[in-house]
């Protein structure tokens, strides 16, 4: 059976020296065209969050369909992440001209002083999750005194943030030291088990093994993930670089929405394909994290936006977790709705 890789070891884990070559130029101050006519922005270089399976879906797709090239890039490569690459640094130190972080590491890294800012999230709710067998659910936090439940050591902070939120005394749960394979849960050595909605539910799907899952977005720790940074000069000097690559992917993932096989498949058999991935699993998790991406307010107000509401409920989450951050410092979403005002064809489709 192939692989279906955990990625929240990444979340906490420590900044990556990473020697990858800085952004190609684009020659002169006033851009050469291409042979359609559009200006020729160079390579584009993105750095993801994690390793290449299907959470970028719609990067393969815009890169496979060739609408990064439609936007002007006359390349792409898409760097892979994983939990020895910090983003967030490979962004700020220009190696990338956009990264996919999530508000807890880029809002730590700026008050550290990093020149990046969030322009946009992909995910409309933070993929966190409490994973249960469906024949003894936990459908809500109360179902959780009482009970034990691994926690991998990387999200201790937001377990114990979501427990706050909750006014749960940590102490009338067991707490099971865990790694991320979720065995323990499958043969009842733990009640409950700390995931990725997206991810170990499937995975146990695949395997016959029915879950119940409760989202922490939905109980008290609303945040959006999978965010956009970039370096926050990057928003003057390479305006037109942001808007092409957001065009892009607004493209690349329209598609995923409309068919959650299409990146499964370019992530088992092109992308990913030295992981050794599980097509059907993988298909399952495009699924899943289209319920994240494609809501009514982005149906609403395009792909990749954030109402002021969610910007609000982020802010104090991440407060809850002892970090203290103003909304200007972390977002600006002025790129965005240039992008939708430039093409409102992207946003209706």
């Amino acid at each position: 059976m192939g692989k279906s890789i955990d990625r929240r070891s990444l979340l906490f884990g420590s900044a990556g020296a990473l020697g990858l070559a800085v952004l190609a130029a684009c020659g002169d101050d006033k851009p050469a065209a291409t042979p359609g006519g559009k200006a020729d922005l160079g390579k584009l270089t993105y750095q993801l969050s994690w390793i290449k399976n299907v959470e970028f879906a719609g990067m393969y797709i815009a890169d496979t369909n060739g609408y990064y090239k439609d936007a002007g890039f006359s390349s792409v490569e898409l760097l892979a992440g994983g939990p020895n690459v910090s983003q967030d640094s490979v962004v700020a130190a220009g190696k990338a001209l956009v990264g996919i972080s999530s508000p807890d590491i880029t809002g730590a890294a700026i008050l550290k002083g990093a020149p990046i800012i969030a322009i946009g999230a992909q995910y409309q709710k933070n993929p966190f999750a409490i994973m249960s067998l469906a024949s003894n659910p936990i459908n809500s936090p109360q179902d959780l005194i009482g009970k034990k439940i691994g926690v991998q050591a990387t999200n201790e902070p937001v377990w114990n943030a979501f427990l706050k939120a909750n006014g749960i005394d940590p102490g009338r749960i067991t707490k099971v030291p865990a790694q991320f394979d979720p065995q323990p849960l499958v043969v009842k050595e733990v009640d409950g088990w700390f995931s990725f909605f997206t991810n170990e539910p499937n995975l146990l799907k695949t395997k016959g093994i029915d879950t119940a899952v409760m989202l922490l977005n939905d109980h008290g720790y609303p945040m959006v993930s999978e965010i956009y940074v970039v370096r926050k000069d990057s928003l003057v000097k390479d305006r037109d670089k942001v808007k092409a690559m957001l065009t892009g992917d607004i493209r690349g993932w329209t598609m995923s929405v409309r068919d959650p096989a299409l990146g499964a498949k370019l992530a088992a058999g092109t992308y990913g394909k030295d992981l050794k991935l599980d097509e059907a699993e993988q298909a399952l998790e495009s699924k899943a994290q289209n319920t994240v991406i494609a809501t009514d307010d982005t149906k609403a107000n395009g792909l990749f936006t954030i109402t002021g509401r969610q910007i609000d409920e982020t802010i104090k989450t991440l407060a809850l977790g002892g970090l203290t951050i103003t909304k200007e410092q972390l977002f600006d979403l002025s790129v965005l709705e240039e992008v939708y005002q430039d093409d409102p064809g992207l946003k209706a489709s």
